[in-house]
């Protein structure tokens, strides 16, 4: 079967793009490869491949603290055992 393909200009976050082509080189992906396979969970879930949550405010505070480093204490797993 032949696929009949075109091709399209999207605007994307460098750093974001050199970081996800590492990745998908593991897999022995293409960029274009990988997102025909995001096109096309698209297309078969009807919507995102994935779930989309907004985090709420204790989760975006957390996350505002890892990238500070602020509220941060160092825990072992011996610790956690505890």
């Amino acid at each position: 079967m032949v696929v009949e393909k075109s091709r399209t200009n999207v605007y994307l976050d460098t750093n974001l793009k050199e970081q996800a082509k590492e990745i998908y080189k593991h897999y022995g992906l293409s960029l274009s490869e990988a997102v025909n396979m995001f096109l096309a969970q698209s297309v078969f879930n009807r919507g995102l491949p994935f779930e989309v949550k907004i985090p709420n405010d204790m989760t975006l505070e957390a996350m505002k603290d890892v990238e500070t480093g602020e509220n941060y204490e160092e825990v072992t797993l011996e610790d956690l055992d505890k």
